[in-house]
């Protein structure tokens, strides 16, 4: 390992060195094991996943035949056994706002999160009872595709002029009693950061009325809860920049195929979700605050996670599913 190299400063006589650790990693460098157990642990994790996905796909239809919520538990179930097989562990911090069950005041719930890889829909999967929206693109991804369509996943296109008619689709299922959760980056960041929110899709909890509109609002009362993701611990160690960044995160030109296997090589990882204190739509003038106020919600909590400023005794199991 090199001895990093100080920065050139406008000062006479001053070398002393400025520690960066990205500077001593190359950006080509994964941050991954190596070794012929390593690859064989990936391959493995890699054809049971991959078989695991072909499984869900006769249990999530078997489910939408049978009585009662079950097409709604079967998600939650399908992802936990997912992160299982990847060995990832997920820790949540603070009360989720919904459940399978309808709130006492009849608000639906509208979860956003902070996005920098796949496996954010693997954990969030696990302990959101909620319909996912995702870009169209998503859905011929090869495996994403197939398991994001199995988690129930609403896609929506980008094109502006049809965006519209999505985000009617969306209020939809809010109508029918659904809670939804989406990313408001839009895309995958590198971890250490989070992209602006678009705010856009904030319209299904703060739709614009148009002044001469005067049919009834009949829009479903909704809140939203912020919800910060970040990937704290790896092989029962704490999580860095790099290997936050090229172990975890999945952004740019990356390939699913090589960042799941390299993914698969490591024994234990860990995921915290961590729930924040629901926010009102009504106490924002507009979607752009309303994005806003989340976005700075969300980033606090990623910066709190990633400082280990929350006490472990802050961890809460998750409500009961009923």
């Amino acid at each position: 390992m090199s001895v990093a190299k100080p920065y050139p400063t406008r000062k006479r006589n001053n070398n002393r060195p400025v520690f960066d650790p990205d500077r001593l990693f190359a950006e080509d460098e994964r941050a991954s094991q190596d070794t012929f157990l390593d690859r064989l642990r990936a391959r493995v994790r890699a054809c049971t996943l991959l078989s695991w996905a072909a499984a869900g796909i006769v249990g999530q239809g078997s489910s939408l035949l049978m009585p009662g919520k079950m097409y709604r538990r079967f998600p939650l179930f399908f992802w936990s056994v997912a992160n299982r097989i990847l060995h990832i562990k997920v820790r949540t911090i603070g009360e989720r706002a919904g459940s399978l069950t309808p709130r006492a005041d009849g608000r639906r719930v509208i979860y956003v999160a902070n996005h920098c890889s796949w496996l954010d829909v693997l954990v969030l999967g696990q302990v959101l009872p909620a319909f996912f929206i995702a870009k169209q693109e998503v859905r011929h991804w090869p495996v994403i595709g197939y398991l994001t369509f199995l988690g129930r996943t609403i896609y929506i296109n980008r094109n502006r002029q049809e965006s519209g008619q999505d985000v009617q689709e969306i209020i939809e299922q809010l109508r029918k009693g659904y809670d939804i959760a989406f990313f408001p980056e839009g895309t995958t960041s590198k971890g250490n950061g989070m992209l602006p929110f678009m705010s856009s899709l904030f319209a299904i909890a703060k739709p614009v009325r148009r002044r001469n509109d005067t049919t009834p609002d009949d829009h479903p009362s909704c809140i939203i809860q912020p919800v910060t993701v970040a990937y704290d611990r790896l092989e029962g160690l704490p999580v860095g920049r790099h290997r936050r960044s090229f172990v975890f995160s999945w952004f740019g030109d990356m390939d699913f195929g090589p960042h799941l296997m390299q993914l698969g090589k490591w024994r234990s990882m860990r995921a915290t979700v961590l729930y924040h204190p629901p926010i009102k739509p009504e106490d924002y003038p507009s979607r752009k605050a309303l994005s806003n106020a989340a976005r700075a919600i969300i980033e606090q909590g990623s910066e709190d996670l990633r400082q280990n400023r929350l006490r472990e005794d802050a961890t809460s199991p998750d409500h009961t599913l009923s």
